[in-house]
């Protein structure tokens, strides 16, 4: 049936145009058909089936019994289908693995507490499923930490004085406004009656920008506001989302941050008692790092930051 030329190629190593057919051999075992593998090939089935019997012919057996109108793998065929897939696989993933070399491994972020527990862990499984080889460690603090000590990739800061010899980049603006559970703004007649204030205990946020903000944030709004909070009872805290559990829990009225509260107004949990009166905050939300060339991972984690803090202003 074979030929000696058949018989000398059986000893020979697999040339670069049998690996070319091997391709071909690969699309029609997964099709079981010349005529689907041709479409995919953009060739004509004929073609195909003439690659398939040469690669047959080099090799030294069959690949396919053909039947009228189907093709089925042999024995032979079935061994060797099964050789090349576990190939490709792993051919692939070594490609995988060799592009993204430089997007896997440890990146390390610090936060500011408040803004970690409510904006940046929420979303945080999103970046994993997009980037699985990325393990990101998230440390948090009011301090301006060392970067170099706490090998920090990363830090997301709110004031409005970026921190010197940082690269530093905008990510998203803010604003405030009080915020009190339902059963707290009906207890003290608060409902667009923010004279009504003098009734309340106000919640705060003691670091909101400055290591000791005490009520800063509560006097900022106020005087927009040309009200006085100066004889209010007060409860401090060094995490705005920790004022916030408070009012959640009928403790007072905080002083809610816009990109840290929506979704427990959304959800019914607190309200903004004094509709339309947010303000405008002089401090903003950035990411910093010690250099303005970022490495893979840490470039990738701040397009990924720009690009939720885009969707939370839509």
């Amino acid at each position: 049936m074979y030929s000696q030329q058949d018989v000398f190629s059986r000893s020979r190593l697999l040339s670069s145009y049998q690996l070319a057919k091997l391709h071909t051999f690969e699309v029609v075992a997964r099709h079981q058909s010349f005529s689907l593998a041709a479409e995919e090939l953009c060739v004509s089935p004929s073609a195909v089936s003439h690659r398939i019997t040469a690669l047959e012919n080099e090799l030294g057996f069959k690949l396919f019994s053909r039947f009228h109108r189907r093709i089925e793998l042999t024995e032979d065929g079935k061994r060797l289908f099964s050789k090349l897939k576990d190939s490709l696989k792993s051919l692939n993933q070594e490609v995988f693995e060799i592009k993204n070399q430089e997007v896997s491994g440890k990146l390390t972020v610090y936060s500011r507490p408040s803004i970690a527990q409510c904006w940046l862990v929420p979303k945080i499984a999103d970046f994993s499923r997009q980037y699985p080889a990325i393990s990101i460690n998230i440390l948090t603090g009011n301090e301006n930490v060392n970067f170099n000590s706490f090998h920090i990739d990363l830090a997301i800061y709110y004031d409005n004085r970026p921190r010197s010899k940082l690269f530093c980049q905008h990510l998203m603006n803010e604003t405030i406004m009080p915020v009190c559970s339902p059963e707290y703004a009906a207890e003290h007649d608060l409902i667009g009656k923010p004279e009504h204030l003098s009734r309340c205990t106000l919640l705060h946020d003691n670091q909101a920008w400055e290591y000791d903000s005490d009520c800063d944030e509560w006097k900022y709004w106020a005087d927009k506001q040309d009200l006085s909070i100066e004889d209010n009872r007060s409860i401090g805290f060094d995490r705005s989302d920790l004022a916030v559990i408070a009012a959640m829990n009928h403790a007072g009225i905080a002083m809610g941050r816009g990109q840290l509260v929506s979704k427990r107004i959304n959800r019914g949990e607190l309200i903004a008692p004094f509709a339309g009166q947010q303000v405008a905050c002089e401090q903003t939300y950035y990411v910093a790092s010690h250099d303005k060339d970022l490495n893979p991972k840490a470039k990738l984690f701040v397009d990924w930051l720009k690009q939720q803090a885009n969707l939370a202003s839509q």
